[in-house]
């Protein structure tokens, strides 16, 4: 698993150590209820906020005599012994933002479930259409989300609760929040949803609200910070995989033919890399982080023709943010939520590559793929399935014990609170010198700087 720039935080003290901690609302004067009651006090499975998880777990030579206390941690997930709600007397309200996710519906289940049997809570909302749904000028009504509303939503792909790009204005949102009586709002989203969370959480504490803010990261694109996946990213990456292997197929059933498969990832290769590598019959990995030339001795060009002369066929598998700077003609434009507009390298390669060979007196045959939006919709993985439920568990664990203003995240193996301003400070890259992208160029065997 690729390490984020977080090596930089290694070893520093002071404001950054302030930083990681997870706010609360107050002190938890009241017991954990329910099937938490027989555990008793020397449960294992109680966590305490002093349980930590290193920030950074590796130690280069030139660290080895740095003090551990001075070494930054994280918060550890889990049941906190006594809780700042009352459940019975708490509204929760669960919002999903952004483009869709395998798992989102088994996060909301997971959310309702654990809330209603785990501590006892009786109302919590679905709010619809992501951010939309807390503005009244939508007229978005909420819907009651019970045990019977949630039970077969697993079974679904997309999201019940629908979803929207963009952000709206936070004194708006804390507004409605207040109408609704909601004390806990569970925010399921990627790096802007939950720059939106942070939002809300600063304007809460500013008005002093007991309103708790969490966030369950969503993309699948795998590119959050500081954790070892995002949910999605295992269903999204293993279909993928079978767009490779019809690719692959179609290739090898022609003369010099050329399987082209774009895959999402704006500015992280993490899928496309992953589905080369599980398939192991990709012959060029082409992602954000690793630029690329068409033309040149070690281009793409001329490695597809070395390719095509010696074996008469090839698969490429492009992430959609790739080579962007190869269609230097067009506008700058973005979405909703402030994300530029990419063009498509995937008909741009299709297009050029079949150009070039035709140019060249040499016949090909290329197949191109797009599964994008297959990957969005599909109904998680088991293991998905797994982690989504774990995801939600522990983010009503932390809501009900007062934390605000943070996610819960997988880092290194255990779960943990993230303050949610370290997670929407920047995205997370495959790092081009690093193990998972060596691992592509030694199953790939394209050239490690294409065209440079």
């Amino acid at each position: 698993m690729e390490t984020p720039a977080g090596k930089r935080f290694l070893c520093m003290t002071g404001t950054l150590h302030r930083s990681l901690q997870i706010p609360s609302l107050g002190p938890a004067a009241h017991p954990s209820p329910g099937l938490f009651r027989d555990w008793g006090a020397a449960a294992k499975s109680w966590i305490s906020d002093a349980d930590r998880i290193l920030l950074d777990d590796s130690i280069a030579a030139n660290d080895c005599a740095t003090s551990q206390l001075e070494r930054l941690s994280v918060e550890r997930a889990g049941p906190r012994r006594a809780l700042f709600f009352k459940p019975e007397n708490v509204t929760c309200a669960v919002i999903t933002c952004g483009g869709m996710c395998p798992g989102i519906n088994d996060v909301i289940r997971s959310i309702v479930m654990h809330a209603h049997y785990g501590y006892g809570v009786r109302r919590i909302l679905g709010l619809r259409y992501g951010y939309e749904g807390l503005n009244p000028a939508f007229k978005h009504v909420p819907e009651e989300l019970t045990p019977d509303r949630v039970a077969k939503i697993q079974y679904l792909g997309g999201s019940i609760l629908g979803t929207s790009r963009g952000i709206q204005k936070a004194t708006t949102m804390v507004d409605y929040l207040i109408e609704l009586g909601v004390h806990v709002l569970f925010v399921v989203g990627g790096d802007g949803s939950q720059r939106g969370a942070r939002d809300l959480f600063e304007e809460a504490t500013r008005r002093g609200l007991a309103l708790s803010v969490v966030g369950i990261p969503k993309t699948i694109d795998n590119d959050l910070l500081y954790m070892d996946r995002s949910f999605g990213y295992l269903t999204a990456f293993s279909e993928a995989v079978h767009s490779l292997i019809v690719a692959h197929a179609e290739a090898h059933g022609a003369r010099n033919g050329i399987g082209l498969v774009k895959l999402m990832g704006r500015d992280s290769g993490f899928i496309a890399c992953a589905a080369a590598l599980a398939t192991a019959e990709a012959n060029f990995v082409l992602i954000p982080e690793a630029p690329f030339r068409l033309e040149g001795r070690t281009g793409l060009f001329a490695s597809l023709e070395e390719r095509l002369a010696s074996r008469r066929h090839a698969l490429i598998v492009v992430a959609e943010g790739a080579g962007q700077d190869l269609l230097s003609n067009r506008p700058l434009e973005t979405d909703a939520s402030g994300n530029r507009r990419y063009g498509d390298i995937g008909i741009f390669l299709r297009d050029r590559i079949t150009e070039h060979f035709l140019g060249n007196g040499i016949s090909c045959s290329v197949k191109y793929i797009d599964p994008s939006y297959q990957l969005r919709g599909v109904i998680a993985t088991p293991e998905d399935r797994i982690f989504c439920l774990q995801l939600g568990r522990h983010a009503v664990h932390a809501a009900m014990a007062g934390k605000t203003g943070m996610v819960v995240a997988l880092w290194h193996q255990r779960y943990v609170h993230l303050p949610v301003h370290l997670v929407a400070e920047g995205r997370r890259k495959v790092d081009v010198e690093g193990d998972l992208w060596r691992c592509v160029l030694e199953s790939t065997g394209q050239p490690a700087q294409m065209g440079f």
